[in-house]
């Protein structure tokens, strides 16, 4: 189960491993106090994740009310990793409900939210700033080259986004292309069998603009481990946030992990990683033992077979002005009769240099 494979995030030249440690729950206090760990109880959790060789860490500075970045800072200083770790933190929600510049995404909280995520996190930079979320009205002009002042101040090393719209990461990018400014590197985003609406856009503008997807809530947030089954007889306990499609799916998932003989949520975890334009996946965990199950996940491939089950189960047909662009549309009116491509395969574009 050793993480032991590492590739380039983006359009950059930074390793990382395919199953990123999410720590939302490292801490006690704040948003996320529900289902929070103490320092005791998340010192395992990291070590197992580092003794496997995982480099990929997640954190922001809303986690916990910024308990996890406190414990993660204590944890990688025992453990003297800051160097080998690629660290991520985010910033955009408030710090402080009566200033109105201390929250969204303005040149004066991203500075000041940067400086007091270094401070807790005990480092001098972080490897990859996000943006935690869009907040309407900040100019992305603004933001691309606070990052840009941010990454030749040697505070950062790369910039990203996190829950955007695809029409602003774009706009993102093609503005740090046209000016010169350090580029996205990666795009974070909620992606799961349950939930495949970034495929429509966000997916294909991350693979031709060079940002590294990293999904979050792989397992759409404990639903697909198939745990809100009741006594082991099949029958769903009560979620009504979940559909009957979506409900559906967990057949096909357990087919397909019985006859591979793992979990479904290992199931779940290996398709996001596996799936194309995705970077990584960010896993949690509760235990050092729950995250040793869930690095698991790629210690076995998907047959074609199997996938296609899983995708033809899971797929959302297209709406609206989305279903002109699916090759049964284009074969049909753009191009009838004839076998149209973009490239051949093993052709791949050149690189921007930066």
């Amino acid at each position: 189960m050793a993480l032991d494979q590492y590739y380039l995030l983006g359009r950059s030249g930074l390793r990382v491993s395919r199953l990123a440690l999410g720590t939302m729950n490292f801490g006690t206090g704040g948003f996320h106090a529900a289902y929070g760990k103490s320092e005791a109880e998340a010192r395992p959790i990291f070590r197992k994740y580092l003794d496997e060789g995982g480099n990929f860490v997640d954190t922001a500075d809303f986690y916990t009310a910024g308990e996890s970045e406190t414990i993660l800072g204590k944890l990688i200083a025992e453990t003297g990793s800051r160097d080998r770790l690629v660290l991520t933190t985010k910033f955009t929600n408030s710090v402080d409900p009566a200033d109105p510049n201390a929250g969204g995404n303005g040149r004066k909280h991203m500075i000041r939210a940067l400086e007091a995520s270094l401070r807790r996190l005990g480092t001098d930079h972080v490897d990859v700033f996000l943006l935690h979320t869009w907040d309407r009205i900040t100019p992305v002009e603004e933001v691309v080259r606070t990052f840009d002042d941010l990454v030749r101040a040697g505070k950062i090393r790369y910039p990203g986004l996190s829950d955007v719209p695809s029409w602003y990461a774009a706009r993102a990018q093609t503005l740090t292309e046209a000016h010169a400014l350090a580029p996205m590197v990666t795009l974070q985003l909620p992606y799961s069998l349950v939930q495949r609406e970034i495929e429509t856009e966000h997916v294909p503008m991350g693979q031709a603009l060079g940002l590294g997807v990293t999904a979050w809530s792989p397992l759409a947030g404990g639903f697909l481990t198939g745990k809100y089954r009741d006594g082991g007889g099949g029958r769903l306990s009560d979620a009504p946030t979940w559909t009957d499609r979506e409900r559906q799916l967990l057949k096909p998932l357990e087919e397909v992990a019985g006859t591979l003989g793992v979990t479904m949520a290992q199931v779940a975890v290996n398709w996001v990683a596996t799936q194309p334009g995705i970077a990584a996946a960010i896993v949690g965990a509760s235990s050092a033992d729950q995250l040793g199950k869930s690095m698991a996940a790629l210690d076995f491939e998907l047959p074609a077979e199997l996938r296609t089950l899983l995708d033809e189960a899971s797929a959302v047909p297209p709406a609206s002005v989305y279903r002109m662009f699916t090759p049964a549309y284009q074969n049909w009116i753009v191009s009838p009769g004839l076998k149209i491509g973009d490239k051949p395969a093993g052709y791949a574009p050149a690189v921007r240099n930066w």
